[in-house]
C-alpha cells in the first residue's frame, strides 16, 4: 500500500510514478519522521533560497518592484511535508539574501476547502483592475483546488501594502471551465494588445491555453496549443516569454511547460515560435521535444514580472526525490538569465546564472577565491586545492579544460572523503567525455545521505565536435548545478555529503587534459539571511 505525499505538481500523475518519484510507503515512514526530527544543517543551502522551516515546492507570483524582487512559493506552513498549500512569500535586493515574510495567502478551510496553488502576479500600476487604492498595488492570479468539489478553478486576490497581504476577489473564481485538472495561470502584461494575457493549461490534454483581461477579473479565450512535444506526463506550471536571440536584433517567443511522473521523470520543455497576440505557432516539428534542463530535480520554472527589458530571469523548484532533510524540504535552483542562440538544428534556449548574482562573486565570496590556470593532467588525478581553501560545499567553479580528443574522459571530482590511507569512499564526478561528446554527473559513489538511485549518472550530449568545454559548476551544500559552454545547457541535482567530504580534484582518464583556467568562489558566507 501507498501512502501519497501530494506534491500539487504531481498530485494527478498516475499512483505508479507517484511511488517513483514522491510517494512514500509504510516502510519508510519511519525514516521519514526520523528525517524530520534530525536537523541536518550540513545540507542547508547558503546561497539558493529556502524557507527557514517546512515544505516548499513551486516557485510562484515572481514580481519586481522598486529594486526588490518578490518570491512567492507553495508552501506548508505547518509541517515538512506537502499540504496546507498557500503562498509564502519572500523578498530580496540581490536575488541571494532573503528577508523571510508572514505567509501572504493561506489556505481557506471550509466546507470546500481552498488550497491556494500555483500562479503569477502582476504590479497593477494602472489599476486595471479597480482594486488599487495605493502605488504598491499587486494582483495575484493563483489556481483555487477545491478537493471537495473536485475541481480546479483560476482565482485572483489583491494587495494594497506592497504584497504582504492579500484580499480575494469576492466573484471568484474568475476562469471556471468545472475541471478536475485547470491549472497554474502565468499573466503578464501583452504591451502590443495593451492587455493582460494568461497562459494555462489542461494537464490531462497537454495543451495550453491563452486568455486576455483588460481588468485581471473578466478574461476571453484567444487560443489553444499542443498537444506538442512531449506528451508523456501531465503538462502543469506554463509561461510564455519573448526572448532575444544572441548576436542578432531578432526576438522569439518561447512557450515553456513542466511535465512530472512519465518515463522522463522530473522534465521541462520548452517550445520556440511566435505569438501573434492570439496565439503560439511552434518553429519545430510537433514531435520535437527539447529539454529545459538535463537533471532529476529542476521544475516548475517561472520568470519574474515588471523586470527592465534587458532583463530576463526565471528560477525553478528543485524537487526533493527524496530529500532528507530538516527543518526544511525544498528549494530553488539559481536564479537564471534567459536568452536563445542560434545553431545548425534551430534556435536553443541558453539559460545561464544571472549576472545579478555572478558580477557580485568577488564581494560574496569575502575574496576567497582559488585561480589557477595551464594545469596539466596525464592519465591521473589530482587535487585541486592542496591548501585547502574552498572548504565547506558551497562554492561557484567556472573552468575551461581541454580534453585529448581521441581518448580521453576528463573533469572534477567533487564532494570528495577520503579514508586514513588516501582512499577515496565518496565523491561526486562531473566529467566531459571528449569521444562521445558527452558532459556527465555521476553519483554513484555520491555517499552521506540518500539520492534518487533510479538516476544515478545524468548526461548531456552535446552538438558540437570541440574537444574544449567550458563548465560553471554551483555546489550549495546539497544542491549542484552544472552549466555547459556559457548555458548550452544546465544539469540540475542533488547530492548529500558528509560533513567533512568536501575536497575537490581533477582527473584524466585514457589521456592527457589540460585546465586552461579554473576560479573557483568559496560562498560559504555569502548568505547572512538563511
Amino acid at each position: 500500500m501507498v501512502i501519497k505525499i501530494c506534491i500539487k505538481s504531481f498530485k494527478l500523475v498516475k499512483m505508479k510514478w507517484l511511488t517513483l518519484l514522491i510517494s512514500v510507503s509504510f516502510l519508510s515512514m519511519a525514516v521519514l519522521a526520523q528525517d524530520n526530527q534530525t536537523p541536518t544543517p550540513q545540507w542547508r543551502p547558503v546561497y539558493h533560497f529556502t524557507p527557514v522551516k517546512n515544505w516548499t515546492n513551486d516557485p510562484n507570483g515572481l514580481l519586481y518592484v522598486n529594486g526588490v524582487y518578490h518570491l512567492y512559493n507553495q508552501q506548508n506552513p505547518f509541517e515538512n511535508k506537502w499540504g496546507h498549500m498557500s503562498w509564502g512569500h519572500a523578498t530580496s535586493n540581490d536575488l541571494i539574501q532573503w528577508k523571510h515574510l508572514p505567509v501572504a495567502i493561506p489556505e481557506k478551510i471550509d466546507k470546500d476547502t481552498t488550497w491556494i496553488f500555483s500562479g503569477s502576479a502582476v504590479w497593477d500600476k494602472n489599476n486595471t483592475s479597480g482594486f488599487c487604492k495605493s502605488s504598491n498595488c499587486f494582483v495575484a492570479i493563483y489556481t483555487a483546488d477545491q478537493p471537495n468539489l473536485k475541481k480546479e478553478s483560476q482565482f485572483i486576490a489583491y494587495s494594497n501594502d506592497g504584497g504582504m497581504t492579500y484580499t480575494n476577489y469576492e466573484k471568484n473564481p474568475v476562469i471556471d471551465l468545472n475541471k478536475k485538472d485547470f491549472r497554474d495561470p502565468n499573466v503578464f502584461w501583452y504591451e502590443p494588445g495593451k492587455f493582460w494575457l494568461m497562459t494555462v493549461v489542461l494537464p490531462a490534454e497537454h495543451k495550453a491555453r491563452f486568455y486576455k483581461s483588460s481588468n485581471l477579473k473578466d478574461w476571453s479565450l484567444l487560443s489553444e496549443f499542443g498537444p506538442q512535444g512531449y506528451t508523456g506526463a501531465h503538462w502543469e506550471c506554463p509561461f510564455l516569454i519573448q526572448l532575444p536571440v544572441k548576436g542578432t536584433n531578432q526576438k522569439k517567443w518561447v512557450l515553456v511547460t513542466s511535465a512530472a511522473g512519465g518515463e522522463r521523470g522530473v522534465f521541462e520543455q520548452y517550445f520556440v515560435g511566435d505569438f501573434d497576440g492570439t496565439g503560439f505557432k511552434n518553429d519545430n516539428p510537433a514531435e520535437t521535444i527539447l529539454p529545459l534542463d538535463y537533471g532529476d530535480t529542476y521544475y516548475a520554472a517561472i520568470p519574474w514580472n515588471n523586470l527592465p527589458p534587458d532583463k530576463k530571469i526565471y528560477i525553478g523548484w528543485m524537487i526533493p526525490n527524496p530529500q532528507p532533510t530538516s527543518p526544511w524540504k525544498g528549494q530553488m535552483s539559481i536564479p537564471r538569465d534567459m536568452s536563445l542562440m542560434q545553431t545548425k538544428d534551430g534556435l536553443r534556449l541558453v539559460q545561464y546564472p544571472t549576472t545579478v548574482v555572478s558580477k557580485d562573486l568577488d564581494k560574496l565570496s569575502q575574496n576567497n577565491i582559488l585561480n589557477a590556470s595551464n594545469i596539466k593532467i596525464n592519465n591521473e588525478e589530482i587535487a585541486v586545492d592542496k591548501a585547502d581553501k574552498i572548504k565547506g560545499n558551497a562554492w561557484w567553479m567556472n573552468a575551461e579544460l581541454s580534453v585529448d580528443a581521441n581518448t580521453a574522459v576528463a573533469g572534477f571530482k567533487i564532494a570528495q572523503q577520503k579514508d586514513e590511507n588516501n582512499k577515496t569512499v565518496a565523491e561526486t564526478v562531473i566529467g566531459y567525455d571528449a569521444v562521445n561528446h558527452q558532459v556527465y554527473v555521476d553519483r554513484t559513489n555520491s555517499g552521506g545521505g540518500k539520492v534518487n538511485e533510479k538516476r544515478l549518472k545524468q548526461t548531456i550530449d552535446l552538438k558540437n565536435n570541440s574537444n574544449t568545454i567550458k563548465l560553471t559548476i554551483l555546489l550549495d551544500k546539497s544542491s549542484l548545478e552544472v552549466f555547459v559552454n556559457d548555458g548550452e545547457a544546465a544539469l540540475t541535482t542533488y547530492i548529500y555529503p558528509a560533513e567533512n567530504a568536501d575536497k575537490i580534484a581533477a582527473f584524466a582518464n585514457g589521456g592527457n587534459a589540460l585546465i586552461k583556467s579554473l576560479k573557483i568562489w568559496d560562498l560559504s558566507k555569502a548568505n547572512s539571511s538563511q
